[in-house]
C-alpha cells in the first residue's frame, strides 16, 4: 500500500500545530463538501481529507503516522476508520498474534487451541450507520428514524433453524463439539488435529427437518427501522452506540449493537470548534469610525451587538452563551464575531467631496489619484 502524505492532503507543514491542522480541515472540508461543491471529485477529495484530519487531529495517531507512516505500526491495517476515543464511544482494535497452534493449522488444518462451546449463546455482530446531520441538527440535536438492512431472528422458528414442531439433533459425528479429531502422516509422522465438523459445521447440531422460512439459518434479513434521539452538540466525526441493535445473535445470544457516526455538513456562514461559534461581518468606514448597533446572525437567531466608536478592522466581540450547547457540559459556548471594515471601490460625486472634507478637517494634505480610496485616505501625503 503506497504511503498517504496526510500533511500534503490538508496542506500544512510537518512541524504545523494542532490549531493549524484544525484549521486547515475545517476551511478544506467547507470547500469540497459534497453538499456545497458538485466537481466530480469532491467527495473523493473530502474524504481524503477528513482520513488525515482523523490521523493528524489526534496526537496518538499523528506520532504514530510520523514514526510508522499511513500503513501504521506494524505495516497494515493503517489509520482507517473511526476510531475509539470519541465522545460516545467507540470500536475496539488491535491485532494479536498466535503461537504454534497457528503453525501446526497452516499445515495440518485446524489448530489445538481450546475452542469455546459451540452451542454457548453468543452476541451478535455490530453494525454502523453513517448519519448525515446539517450544521444547525448537530448544534440542536433532533430525534428521527432511521432504517436500515440486518440480520434478525427467524421468527418462524425463533432462531433454531428447525422446522417449526421440531428440534435440532445432536451431531452424530462430533457428538455435539463441533469439532472432530483428524488424523495425518505427515513427514514428522502421525500427526493428530482438531477440524471444525464438516456434518455440522461446528454448530453441534443437525437439523433433520429445516426452517421453510430460513431454511436452516436461524437467521433472516429485514428492514429495521429505529429511533434516534441525536444529542445537542454533537460534532462531525463522533459517533454513539445503540447496545442491541446490531445483528442477531446464534444460539440465543443478544443481538450486537449498532454504532451510528455523524457526519456534520459545513454551515455556509458560521465557523464550528466545539461549542464555539465563529462569524465574520462586514462594516462600513462610518459604522467603525462612529459606532453603532449591528443586528447579526446567531445560531440561535439575530442579536444586537454595539460596535464602538473608533472600532478597527479584525477587532472580535464575545457573545456570551450564543455558541452550541456544550455536549458533556451544562450551558452553551460563545459566539465570535470578528468585524472586518470593507473599503468601498465606487464613490458618487457627493461621497468624494464628503470624503475630501473630512480629510482636509483631519489635516490631510493630499492629492487625488486614480487608485482606490484606501490609496487615497492614506496613500503618501505631500511634504
Amino acid at each position: 500500500m503506497a504511503d498517504k502524505d496526510y500533511y500534503e492532503t490538508l496542506g500544512v507543514s510537518r512541524d504545523a500545530s494542532q490549531d493549524e491542522i484544525k484549521r486547515a480541515y475545517r476551511k478544506l472540508s467547507k470547500k469540497y463538501h459534497p453538499d456545497l461543491n458538485k466537481a466530480p471529485d469532491a467527495e473523493q477529495k473530502f474524504k481524503d481529507i477528513s482520513e488525515a484530519y482523523e490521523v493528524l487531529g489526534d496526537a496518538d495517531k499523528r506520532a504514530q503516522y510520523d514514526q510508522y507512516g499511513s500503513a501504521g505500526p506494524q505495516g497494515q491495517g493503517g489509520f482507517g476508520g473511526f476510531g475509539g476515543g470519541q465522545d460516545f464511544g467507540g470500536f475496539g482494535g488491535g491485532q494479536s498474534f498466535g503461537g504454534f497452534d497457528d503453525i501446526f493449522s497452516q499445515f495440518f488444518g485446524g489448530g489445538g487451541s481450546q475452542r469455546s462451546n459451540p452451542n454457548a449463546p453468543r452476541q451478535g455482530s455490530d453494525l454502523q450507520y453513517q448519519m448525515d446531520l446539517k450544521f444547525e441538527e448537530a448544534v440542536f440535536g433532533k430525534e428521527t428514524t432511521i432504517s436500515y438492512t440486518r440480520e434478525a431472528m427467524c421468527h418462524t422458528c425463533n432462531g433454531t433453524g428447525a422446522k417449526p414442531g421440531t428440534t435440532p439433533d445432536t451431531c452424530h459425528k462430533c457428538h455435539g463439539s463441533g469439532y472432530i479429531q483428524v488424523t495425518r502422516q505427515t513427514p514428522l509422522g502421525r500427526m493428530q488435529s482438531r477440524e471444525v465438523c464438516d456434518v455440522c459445521h461446528g454448530t453441534g447440531k443437525e437439523i433433520k427437518e429445516k426452517c421453510p422460512t430460513c431454511h436452516g439459518s436461524g437467521h433472516g434479513e429485514e428492514r429495521h427501522s429505529v429511533k434516534v434521539k441525536v444529542p445537542a452538540g454533537v460534532e462531525d466525526g463522533q459517533q454513539m452506540r445503540l447496545s442491541e441493535q446490531g445483528e442477531a445473535g446464534e444460539n440465543g445470544g443478544p443481538y450486537g449493537d449498532l454504532f451510528i457516526v455523524f457526519r456534520v455538513a459545513p454551515s455556509d456562514k458560521f465557523e464550528r470548534d466545539g461549542a464555539e461559534i465563529y462569524l465574520e461581518v462586514p462594516i462600513s468606514f462610518v459604522q467603525a469610525a462612529l459606532g453603532d448597533e449591528l443586528q447579526v446572525d446567531t445560531v440561535s437567531g439575530k442579536v444586537k451587538l454595539k460596535v464602538p466608536a473608533g472600532t478597527q478592522t479584525n477587532t472580535t466581540f464575545r457573545l456570551r452563551g450564543q455558541g452550541a450547547p456544550r455536549l458533556r457540559g451544562n450551558g452553551r459556548g460563545d459566539q465570535h464575531v470578528k468585524v472586518k471594515v470593507v473599503t468601498p471601490k465606487h464613490l458618487n460625486g457627493e461621497q468624494k467631496e464628503a470624503l475630501k472634507t473630512f480629510a482636509k478637517a483631519s489635516g490631510e494634505d493630499m492629492t487625488e489619484t486614480e487608485g482606490n480610496l484606501f490609496d487615497k485616505l492614506f496613500g503618501k501625503r505631500k511634504k
